[in-house]
């Protein structure tokens, strides 16, 4: 072990090198109080049971990794539930997240070094043989230079880092001379055409073949890249320059990172999601430490403890303290705008900020670490993971979840920097939800929807490169690693890189720029490594001290706003309106809208339109008033629509050999069963005959008491329900009849009633698209008799079938050879519920009778609105209640003297923070300010 840098608390003065334990096992040299004072705060897990979940982690990585290189290499991903190969361009294109996939085997390349850390050298010597021998990097297809760097790069210089200390030691890879590292350095030339700007930040993407701007490259026409994309370069790069001597790529990491950091907002010190990188403009102003800046963040710190560069850390704690005045919310991490940061930008987070506790540990702060990730763990457990999105109230905003690792990650340093055994429970907690809401035959599926419980056919590299190494250190002992891991800094793909590069071929200048900008706060610069004596000081317990007052934060949780900063300045005056609040016919509410610059406009249909000019406010407060009165009406609005959609259903396939493990997303019907309010339904499927069902079934024996497969078309789904329903059919399946349609480019949609009573029909009836129909019906000619679970949300395994199922071989996949991709191909924000009738008439048919609305993003039985904490809750009685809800949920009411608070239609709401910067410079102008 080196001398530890940077931090007052525990080390020696500023470094040459800076090689913390803490980085990659959070700080040996200053956790030898914390791990014996923890052993008093909870009862610690036993030797046997840490090396019985390590020994979990393993198997349930050869089940992953088996199944990709069985099913799917040398393609880029496994497709779980179909078992095959993703190859680009061979499956319906799912947007920019395709744009990871180069056909270079990415998830072998991001699973190298996880082989060794999790003690596979033998696997590990043979994957770098079929790396060297198999992956071609210069393919002609369009890359993500972010995602590329970080997976492939990144994947390539772990697995050289790890195959020169395995060489060193005499056993493996005694053949290996460098290849790993030159087919990075071939790779990193290719990706430095991206470079080629006027600001130095690298285009989002580049064909790997053909580079930029070429035509045959099609790409470079490109002008916004996100601040991580631009920021998360220098490890990669850095290290590419120290193992090679070839000084271009930390060059150009560093002109980049240089770059950003001018561009920050002087006053607040923080950086927007999205930057023009020709001009420097911000384009998206929005501020937080989730998607789009998150891994900038990280780098600025990493990249002083792995290069030992102070501008680095002068960066980071600028922008950390930014972060802390303006964004931290505890334990809320809420993004703001960064001209005016205490005006929150949205009241929902996303679930990449959950890697930010680990950061703080990293930093020393462990305080606010234990908050935010107490809260991320209460949104786990209602609902098995976290999903890519919830609002500040925890309901659920964006359903997906593809298997993220950053929460392992927060949770893996959280224990190594406090030794409290509560966090092993938390890594338990991972591993069975792993297994048994996302475990299935061929690997480990996306969720789809963590409501539900359905799955994708997705499972991305990073799940191998980071969740299982995370989870497999958590409970490891140091003689259970067969190397030094301290030696090692993660990257933020959780690539080890050595931390004897910092004094490696040190050739790049170091200039600070930083005290140019800014005078620096030298508190903080204090205890960047934790000194124990100050974080825990006398108490055993401190760290539950700090999760208890937030145990029960999601479930008791208020339904109203958190009070925001910037009311305070109020000094008592009348805190501002909210849109849920507003009345049209008050006049008091009238006058408010106009001193912030909000116009009505009644519309010829009744309805009312509202405007907002920043500039026509009375002052820049209320401007500000006036923008978040604005977007709580837009969210309001949006909130309203979606409650008047049902939610999606789940088909639970539940027979031999799926045992539960895929769950297919299902559109419900506006008729029938109610499988929210009833028991799921049960049983074996058969084809009804007619298909279509649009007559007296010929098979009644066939379908009674089972569940009927209808293919649609002909008659109304009213009909197709009737007519099964009559043959004694516990339930129907409506598969759609237009070959190859998916979830991943249709919107879901509720099937409509006929118009008549549909009061009669006591059966649950759902609809499936073709592909996820396919799976069924292949399943059926497979195995004859598919037994499958109609309900709301996929429901527990049977713990003797899960028994059962875990012994299944590698060999027993989801049958079908047809060609299914159940990935979203964009958010459920973005995916209408669709409300179709069924009709054989011309007036009626099936795409005619269409209504579109928005998705089901949220339960619309809980209350929406931010959750404040701290205070009391302040609830109305139950009427109460019941009556505002049936207010708010009638979009198209018009507004008379005797109506009542209803959703108005918003548009052409243009105006942004540049019009409350105009505002105050021309009252300065005129001496008002």
């Amino acid at each position: 072990m080196s001398e530890a840098g940077g931090g007052r608390g525990c080390g020696s003065p500023t470094p040459q090198r800076a090689p913390w334990s803490l980085v990659a096992t959070t700080a040996a040299l200053c956790l030898v109080t914390a791990t014996s004072v923890w052993t008093a705060g909870a009862a610690p897990m036993t030797r046997e049971e840490k090396q019985k979940l390590g020994n979990q982690v393993l198997e349930m990585f050869d089940h992953a990794y088996g199944n990709y290189m069985e099913h799917a290499y040398p393609a880029d991903e496994l497709m779980p539930l179909t078992c095959r190969g993703r190859i680009r361009g061979e499956e319906p294109s799912r947007g920019d997240v395709d744009d990871a996939l180069g056909k270079f085997s990415l998830t072998l390349i991001d699973s190298l070094d996880t082989l060794v850390v999790l003690n596979k050298t033998k696997e590990f010597e043979d994957a770098v043989k079929k790396v060297l021998r198999d992956v071609n990097l210069d393919n002609d297809v369009v890359v993500s230079v972010f995602e590329t760097n970080i997976r492939v790069l990144g994947g390539l210089l772990g697995g050289h880092s790890l195959a020169i200390m395995l060489k060193e030691k005499g056993e493996y890879m005694q053949w290996y001379n460098d290849e790993l590292l030159q087919m990075a350095k071939q790779l990193g030339y290719k990706l430095l055409p991206a470079f080629n700007t006027t600001s130095g930040l690298p285009y989002p993407r580049i064909n790997l073949k053909f580079g930029i701007r070429k035509p045959e490259a099609r790409t470079g026409t490109e002008t916004d890249t996100c601040t991580a994309c631009a920021g998360t370069l220098i490890l990669e790069f850095a290290a590419l320059s120290r193992f090679t001597g070839a000084t271009i790529f930390e060059e150009y990491a560093r002109k980049a990172l240089d770059f950003l950091w001018e561009k920050r907002q002087r006053s607040s010190n923080l950086v927007g999601v999205t930057i023009n990188i020709h001009t420097g403009d911000w384009v998206r102003k929005d501020s937080g430490v989730g998607a789009g800046i998150d891994s900038y963040y990280e780098y600025l710190l990493k990249a002083y403890v792995l290069l030992g560069d102070d501008s680095f850390l002068e960066r980071f704690n600028t922008h950390y303290d930014a972060i802390m005045r303006y964004i931290s919310q505890p334990p809320l991490l809420l993004d703001v705008h960064i001209h005016k940061p205490m005006l929150n930008a949205r009241t929902w987070m996303d679930a990449l900020l959950a890697f930010f506790p680990g950061l703080q540990v990293l930093k020393g702060d462990i305080r606010p670490a234990i908050e935010t990730h107490e809260m991320l763990y209460q949104v786990i457990k209602k609902h098995n993971f976290l999903p890519e999105a919830f609002t500040t109230d925890f309901r659920v905003h964006w359903a997906q979840h593809p298997l993220r690792p950053e929460f392992a990650e927060s949770t893996y340093f959280l224990y190594k920097a406090t030794g409290d055994p509560y966090y092993l429970e938390v890594g338990k907690t991972l591993i069975e939800n792993l297994n048994k809401y996302a475990r299935v035959p061929c690997g480990f599926a996306a969720m789809k929807d963590v409501r539900t419980g359905s799955h994708e056919d997705r499972m991305d590299s990073f799940f191998l490169a980071e969740m299982f190494k995370y989870l497999y250190l958590l409970f490891a002992d140091k003689e259970d690693i067969i190397f030094d891991i301290e030696d090692y800094i993660f990257t933020t793909e959780a690539h080890l890189l050595p931390l004897w590069l910092s004094t490696t071929n040190q050739s790049v200048s170091k200039k600070s720029t930083t005290s140019e900008y800014i005078e620096l706060d030298d508190s903080n610069f204090d205890w960047t490594c934790p000194n124990t004596q100050i974080l825990f000081p006398n108490d055993p317990l401190y760290a539950q001290s700090i999760r208890e007052p937030l145990k029960n934060v999601v479930d008791k949780s208020c339904p109203r706003g958190v009070i925001r900063v910037e009311e305070s300045f109020r000094s008592g005056s009348r805190p501002p309106l909210r849109a849920r609040d507003f009345m049209a016919t008050n006049p008091e509410h009238l006058e408010i809208l106009k001193k912030m610059g909000v116009s009505l406009i009644h519309l010829k249909d009744g309805r009312v339109q509202l405007v907002q000019h920043a500039i026509q406010a009375a002052s820049s407060i209320d401007a500000e008033d006036g923008l978040r009165f604005m977007q709580e009406m837009i969210e309001l609005s949006s909130q309203q629509q979606k409650e008047q959609q049902l939610p999606p259903r789940a088909v639970q396939i539940v027979s031999h050999p799926f045992f539960g493990r895929v769950v297919l997303t299902a559109g419900p019907a506006q008729f029938g069963l109610d499988l929210s309010k009833h028991k799921e339904t049960r049983g074996f499927v058969a084809s009804s005959k007619p298909y279509n069902g649009c007559s007296e079934l010929t098979n009644p024996e066939a379908v009674m008491g089972k569940i009927a497969l209808l293919l649609r078309g002909q008659c109304m789904f009213a009909e197709k329900a009737r007519n099964i329903q009559n043959a004694g059919a516990i339930g129907g399946i409506v598969i759609d009849d237009n070959e190859g349609s998916s979830s991943d480019t249709a919107p879901l949609f509720q099937m409509a009633g006929d118009g008549k009573d549909t009061d009669d029909i006591k059966i649950p009836m759902l609809f499936l698209f073709s592909k996820e129909g396919s799976i069924i019906l292949d399943a059926i000619q497979e195995y004859e008799e598919v037994e499958v679970l109609l309900s709301d949300k996929a429901k527990d395994r049977d713990p003797e079938t899960e028994n059962e199922s875990q012994n299944q071989s590698a060999e027993q996949t989801t049958p079908g050879s047809q060609e299914v991709d159940l990935v979203d191909g964009a958010s459920p924000e973005d995916s209408p519920l669709d409300s179709h009738p069924e009709s054989s008439s011309p007036a009626a048919t099936d795409s005619d009778a269409a209504s579109a609305s928005p998705s089901q993003n949220s339960d619309p039985t809980e209350n929406h609105g931010p959750t404040g904490f701290g205070g009391e809750c302040t609830y109305l009685d139950e009427d109460e209640e019941q009556s505002e809800t049936e207010e708010d949920s009638s979009p198209n009411v018009s507004w008379g003297k005797e109506a009542q608070p209803v959703h108005p239609i918003l548009a052409n709401w243009n105006e942004d923070m540049e019009a409350i910067e105009m505002m105050e410079k021309e009252m300065q102008k005129k001496g008002e300010l």
